[in-house]
């Protein structure tokens, strides 16, 4: 039996699209003669539809699609598709998370999801229903095949991890059901920078268990937060690696089932991890605009090294001609920084605007000392410059319909080191889940071949310039230290132990309000800022 694995890139809510974008795959799954074409879950539907599922009318739309895509197979093709229907029992909840198995002549089967993730970003169980893993076989070309979705596999024990949040595995009872001579996962499993690895111990395990290959399709392309990064990949009978597609763009391959079939290829080599934070990076960027129908982006350019990370990640996502880089010097910005985000932007074939700020904000700060009376120089000054900048910024987006970039790194949002309705603004959020020594990473690897972000930036110690001789670390401890701490206690939660850790945590409690009115954060860790975080603001836990 050959089956064909499509790695497919589905934009949430185009069924129609998905659809024919399906059929793409399809056609090439025929000239290969494959007997079975997989795609990974939710594939015609996108994913994560998180509300969408409260209207109805929204699943009826996407099963429509299905039935044409059903009416337009090849003879002798069969497909298992990832979509949502309908739970036609009167109680539970009203949709089922499935692989469609279709068939030309034959009518379709639904096969559903029964683990239903609730940590995280994920909250499944909020409209849908599980299934019954047990139900979940069915015959082709003699072979008896066992159906899984995403985290049906996620029940194993971790090697990474003390605690599983399942009672039970639901895949160990059914081994009294085979012997299996095939088992599928179809997946959308969001990026981090670890996940390869556990996916692959977990798909392993299941091989090992039922003694049968492993087939595992993962989704590829980015939905808001979430950047899914395909790496769909098999396994043997013993585990071992048969194949294993591309990251962070669709792929497609096919595999010929036999009894003699062996693994043991070496895990595919993308680059190293700042090479595949960046593609990351990037494909979150990418498709979020192109998903969302944007063509243009623009940010604030400072001279800063993270306004110059995401400008170097702007220009590949969308393309230098896309991007616009605005320069907004104020009364304490170095001519150095003007000059270096001038030199950037020509080296990313960026346009650029050099908009001064002074003149509003000596023209502002006379109307607040005509009306309040005179005061020393304060963190009020420091604001007005921020936020003057994010007025200036969100009219440029108002004037050419462009996205604002909000370029704020997750060191300083962890302690609030922004300013709400000032370098707080834009509408995503790209290195806001990147600790400051991954910024560094970054900027470090666009210059490997050549010369993109000038050394200035990289070399110069960080500031905001917002006031005489400004330097991060005078409001800040060191970015070393508190990247550490970031670390411990936001992605692990654990127990503050050092002074940087006890201050993090403070700061951290105290600035919940800024982060939820902070842009969506292109999530690349276990734990970034955004959807799947829910700490309260109006709260006295401190530690």
């Amino acid at each position: 039996m050959k089956v064909f694995l499509a790695q497919m890139n589905s934009v949430l809510g185009d069924f129609q699209e998905n659809r024919k974008r399906a059929l793409t795959f399809i056609e090439q799954a025929h000239k290969d003669d494959a007997d079975l074409v997989v795609f990974p879950e939710a594939s015609l539907f996108g994913y994560h539809p998180c509300d969408l599922l409260e209207r109805s009318e929204t699943v009826d739309a996407q099963l429509k699609q299905l039935d044409l895509l059903h009416k337009a197979l090849p003879k002798g093709l069969s497909v298992l598709v990832g979509a949502f229907t309908k739970n036609t029992k009167k109680r539970g909840k009203p949709f089922y998370n499935s692989a469609v198995l279709l068939r030309q002549g034959q009518k379709p089967r639904a096969f559903h999801k029964q683990l239903l993730p609730s940590y995280d970003v994920f909250d499944e169980a909020r409209h849908i229903e599980a299934g019954q893993l047990e139900k979940n076989t069915f015959r082709l070309k003699g072979k008896k095949v066992l159906v899984t979705i995403c985290e049906d596999i996620w029940g194993w024990d971790y090697s990474w991890s003390d605690r599983n949040p399942y009672p039970d595995n639901p895949l160990k009872p059914l081994k009294k059901q085979g012997p299996f001579d095939l088992v599928i996962n179809l997946s959308a499993s969001p990026f981090s920078k670890d996940k390869l690895e556990k996916r692959q111990e977990l798909v392993a395990k299941t091989a090992r268990h039922f003694k049968a290959p492993t087939l595992y399709v993962n989704l590829v392309g980015a939905q808001d937060e979430l950047i899914f990064d395909g790496q769909s990949f098999a396994c043997d009978t013993k585990g071992r690696l048969i194949c294993q597609l591309d990251a962070f763009s669709e792929d497609a391959d096919v595999i010929q089932l036999k009894k003699s079939l062996k693994g043991g290829l070496p895990l595919q080599d993308h680059g190293s991890s700042t090479q595949m934070l960046s593609q990351a990076l990037i494909l979150g960027l990418s498709d979020f605009t192109r998903k969302a129908g944007i063509g243009k982006v623009h940010l604030g350019l400072s001279g800063g090294i993270d306004s110059a990370v995401v400008a170097a990640l702007a220009a590949k996502a969308v393309g230098g001609e896309n991007l616009t880089c605005v320069a907004l010097p104020g009364p304490f910005n170095s001519p150095d920084s003007l000059a270096s985000a001038k030199q950037l932007a020509s080296n990313l074939g960026a346009n650029f605007y050099d908009l001064s700020i002074e003149p509003a904000y000596n023209s502002l700060l006379d109307e607040i000392t005509d009306t309040f009376g005179e005061m020393s120089f304060s963190l009020m000054h420091e604001n007005l410059q921020a936020r003057l900048r994010g007025l200036l910024l969100m009219a440029y987006s108002n004037r050419f319909g462009s996205l604002l970039l909000n370029t704020s790194n997750k060191s300083e949002f962890a302690v609030g080191y922004s300013t709400l309705y000032g370098d707080q603004c834009g509408g995503l959020s790209v290195i806001g889940d990147l600790l400051k020594r991954e910024v560094y990473q970054l900027a470090r690897f666009f210059n490997e071949e050549q010369e993109v972000i000038p050394s200035f930036v990289i070399d110069r110690a960080p500031s905001a310039e917002l006031a005489p001789n400004q330097k991060d670390q005078d409001s800040l401890p060191e970015y070393e230290d508190l990247d550490r701490s970031v670390e411990r206690i936001v992605e692990q939660t654990k127990k503050a132990r050092t002074s940087t850790e006890k201050w993090v945590l403070e700061k951290l409690m105290q600035s919940e309000f800024k982060r939820w009115q902070a842009p969506p954060v292109l999530k690349v860790s276990n734990h970034a800022f955004g959807r799947g975080r829910r700490l309260p603001i109006a709260q006295k836990s401190r530690s």
